[in-house]
């Protein structure tokens, strides 16, 4: 009988360009070009420990986040002084162009479905159905998409249920150059979407990473009544007293009117690379041939991260959750990567000190990315809280 291994991506901030993050990691080895099939470095995970890593080992190997579908097949290795220091793959068959996410969500249990309020379309994936644990909704980042969340979903009890919406413009939610994208214009989106599952009809838990941490943070300020409690994950939205490098390159580049030169924005595989180790805190090299691969998917949509990164940065939307973080009353966790070179870590004890009941998770050797780089430790934080909220209520009946 075949051994199966897991193969996976690393690191875990390509999420959505390129692959699912994985935790724990044995041994990071090098995949070579093979006869059918070309991709990244990734990690190699054994099965169970008494499972090693041999050439002609017949494997199942998943690649998250790449546009294949698992594939049987054997391992080549190449080993230098006893040591493996590459391996090649080659599949039965030729892998197909069927869409990695699509299995994911396939496995995870994750549905897509589209809801419309009025002329507008809503794409969002689900799992369960609502009950007497709050239901969760999670919003994504700049120029991600819903498919991101998969990673943190992986580790979630399946007896939650899940939202994770496309945020206005982004995937499969409708982008029309009429679109309000401020993040006023976003929350009152989310709201629309919200109304439409009818998923205040009892109050929910909101998550939100990046600019949808700002949206989730806003939306708290907003529509109080709609939420149990918030988890902001990295939020954007905040005034700090110094500006970090990455700020100061954006005011740079504003005073200059440089809107080509967005590090959010690549158009070419250098920028490409240097936006992944902008948000990442782990440090590796991509092949040239993935990075080229990851802005031609992105080009087409750059146009409209350019006029949303604009909105988002102008005075009416760069400070709103700064503006409205002391009108949050339910609940609210903070998680923040102690080595974010985007949003600089210390916004944490900003948000801590305007907001009644709030937690603060530090997570060390982390980036931006935290969904990405730490989803299993993301999931964790997130369960525990909503049990340790759900245990302090039971708490309060009982006396």
């Amino acid at each position: 009988m075949a051994a199966v291994v897991e193969l996976r991506c690393t690191p875990q901030t390509f999420v959505p360009m390129l692959g699912s993050g994985v935790e724990g990691r044995d041994h990071t080895i090098e995949i070579k070009q093979s006869k059918a099939l070309f991709c990244p470095p990734i990690s190699y995970k054994p099965a169970s420990q008494g499972d090693l890593l041999q050439e002609g080992l017949e494997v199942c190997v998943i690649l998250v986040g790449l546009e294949t579908e698992p594939s049987n097949g054997s391992l080549a290795l190449v080993q230098q002084n006893g040591v493996p220091s590459a391996l090649g793959f080659t599949p039965r068959v030729s892998v197909p162009n069927c869409g990695a996410a699509r299995y994911w969500r396939r496995t995870l249990g994750m549905q897509v479905r589209y809801v419309q309020h009025e002329d507008y379309q809503f794409c969002y994936s689900f799992r369960g159905r609502p009950g007497p644990k709050p239901s969760i909704l999670m919003l994504h980042g700049f120029s991600a998409h819903k498919d991101m969340w998969l990673s943190v979903v992986k580790f979630l009890p399946k007896n939650l249920h899940l939202v994770c919406v496309d945020m206005p413009g982004h995937e499969g939610t409708t982008r029309s150059s009429l679109d309000d994208l401020s993040i006023d214009g976003q929350v009152k989106r989310i709201h629309q979407f919200v109304e439409c599952l009818k998923l205040n009809k009892k109050p929910f838990h909101l998550i939100g990473t990046s600019m949808g941490g700002h949206v989730a943070g806003v939306y708290a300020a907003y529509y109080p009544s709609d939420l149990c409690s918030l988890s902001l994950v990295c939020p954007a939205g905040l005034e700090y007293p110094i500006d970090n490098k990455f700020i100061q390159r954006l005011k740079e580049l504003q005073a200059t009117a440089s809107i080509e030169k967005i590090p959010l924005i690549p158009s070419t595989p250098e920028e490409m690379s240097e936006m992944l180790q902008l948000c990442s805190y782990v440090r590796f090299k991509v092949p040239q041939q993935i990075l080229q691969g990851l802005v031609d998917v992105r080009i087409p949509h750059n146009g409209f991260y350019r006029k949303l990164f604009l909105e988002i940065v102008s005075e009416k939307s760069r400070y709103s959750l700064q503006e409205n973080m002391n009108k949050i009353n339910v609940p609210t966790q903070i998680i923040w990567g102690k080595q974010d070179q985007v949003l600089d870590v210390s916004g944490a004890d900003m948000l801590a000190k305007s907001i009644a009941n709030c937690q603060v998770e530090l997570l060390e050797n982390c980036g931006h990315s935290v969904v990405m780089e730490r989803p299993r430790k993301t999931a964790k934080l997130i369960v525990d809280f909503l049990a340790s909220l759900h245990d302090s209520d039971n708490n309060k009946k009982l006396n």
